[in-house]
């Protein structure tokens, strides 16, 4: 299997120093490479060599009528030199070689040895003669101007080459730079408000990981606004179904309370029935009240602080159900309980378990009929355990929960501890289930 290689920014960095090192390399390799080819085809062809060679000497020439040189004045030839650079002048007389002078300096027969003079002698094949003023001489001058045309090649080649290694460095620069000029711009959308405004998120190194935080942060805040809005909204739709829900016992009991206070009842009877009626509405807001303290208890914190603890499910469960099962007995229903087979483990809270349960055995004492059965079936899955109760709806139930207070808080309960919760109901039946990861014992 191939690795791949890191993309880190410091990675990336060092991948366009080497690369533009190697268009570096190679940008000065042609170059150098056109220039000599340019250099040896035009500038060293024969024609331009002999015109120059000729050139040279028809400006030595002048040089030397104009100043009257001797042919032995070293010090005035090699001035010539001087300001013909890389042009080396050699004096013969008789065929033997006198003085040779090139770029200010100068060396006489005297500085040279034996083999040098036949050296520097065999390295031109042609002399011209030229008359100087102490006699006739012959000279030959030697063009060496190529060098310096390679060298004026070679630092154009190297110019290059520089020119071309910045380019690719700061070609990369500028594209790191425009990614992080647009995510300040986006972020900087983002601040003043502009929520909706998505994060651009390009490659896979330190920005690319930047950017994909900030537009988490982005969608958190939405998430968070989201939640903040539908929870304000449904706590105005609580107050308002609670205002109707306490308004309507409420007026009931002051209305039976102002036939007792006025005496307004035809017999002791009735008003004893006035009494009890009025002590039922009293006891339905005290259920009211109860149920909205659980909710706000539940809901008035952003995370619970539950006491998660590791149990054996069954023994959990076997412990919880069955106080709920003797609270419905006691409240005259029957329970129908079916186990699941087999062990294993649960993390909960039990204190926030049983409010669960709390809850659904309040719900079926009001709403759930009493001349059939409630069933509480616990079932393993993969890798949950499930409880559900379920129970028929008594045809003369009071009117449904409009606030589902109850409900509600048990499904953040639920959720907390890494379960679930739900409800299904029909004109006839009810049944809530809720469900706890599994782990090994």
């Amino acid at each position: 299997m191939i690795k791949r290689l890191p993309r880190s920014l410091d990675a990336k960095i060092l991948y366009i120093i080497i690369l533009a090192l190697l268009c570096a390399l190679l940008v000065y390799f042609v170059a150098y490479g056109l220039g000599t080819m340019a250099l040896d085809r035009i500038y060293m062809s024969q024609e331009s060599v002999s015109a120059r060679q000729a050139a040279f000497y028809t400006d030595f020439s002048q040089f030397v009528a104009r100043y009257q040189v001797r042919g032995d004045d070293g010090q005035s030839i090699a001035q010539w030199t001087v300001d013909n650079a890389y042009v080396t002048v050699l004096v013969f007389q008789d065929g033997e070689l006198q003085l040779r002078a090139w770029d200010g300096i100068v060396q006489t027969a005297s500085d040279m040895q034996g083999y040098e003079r036949l050296l520097y002698a065999s390295q031109y094949n042609k002399l011209y003669p030229m008359g100087f003023a102490d006699g006739q001489y012959q000279i030959a001058i030697g063009d060496n101007t190529d060098l310096r045309e390679d060298q004026i090649n070679w630092n154009i080649s190297l110019l290059l080459a520089v020119v071309s290694f910045f380019a690719v460095v700061l070609w990369y620069m500028r594209r790191l730079t425009r990614r992080v000029i647009l995510l300040s711009q986006e972020a900087g959308a983002i601040g003043a408000g502009d929520l909706d405004h998505p994060i651009t998120v390009k490659g896979a190194d330190e920005l690319a990981e930047l950017a994909t935080d900030v537009d988490s942060m982005r969608r958190s805040v939405i998430e968070r606004m989201g939640n903040e809005k539908r929870a304000w909204e449904a706590n105005s739709e609580l107050i308002t179904a609670i205002s109707h829900d306490i308004r309507t016992p409420m007026t009931s009991l002051l209305g039976y309370l102002d036939l007792l206070h006025e005496g307004s009842f035809e017999s002791p009877e009735q008003g004893r029935q006035f009494a009890a009626s009025a002590r039922d509405k009293a006891m339905e807001l005290k259920d009211l009240t109860d149920e909205l303290f659980r909710y706000f208890l539940v809901f008035s914190r952003s995370e619970l602080e539950l006491n998660m603890e590791s149990f054996d499910a069954r023994l959990l469960l076997e412990q919880l159900l069955g106080e709920a099962e003797f609270d419905l007995s006691d409240a005259g229903f029957t329970v129908s309980r079916i186990e699941f087979e087999g062990e294993c483990g649960v993390r909960a809270d039990p204190l926030y378990l049983k409010r669960v349960l709390d809850n659904l055995v309040s719900n079926a004492k009001k709403y759930a009929d009493r001349e059939r059965p409630i069933l509480v079936v616990t079932e393993r899955k993969e890798d949950s355990i499930s409880v559900c109760m379920s129970n028929y709806v008594a045809a003369a139930a009071p009117r449904v929960e409009s606030t589902k207070i109850g409900l509600r808080t048990c499904e953040k309960i639920m959720t907390a501890m890494g379960g679930s919760f739900t409800t299904t109901r029909d004109e006839e039946h009810f049944a809530a289930e809720f469900t706890l990861p599994v782990q090994s014992l």
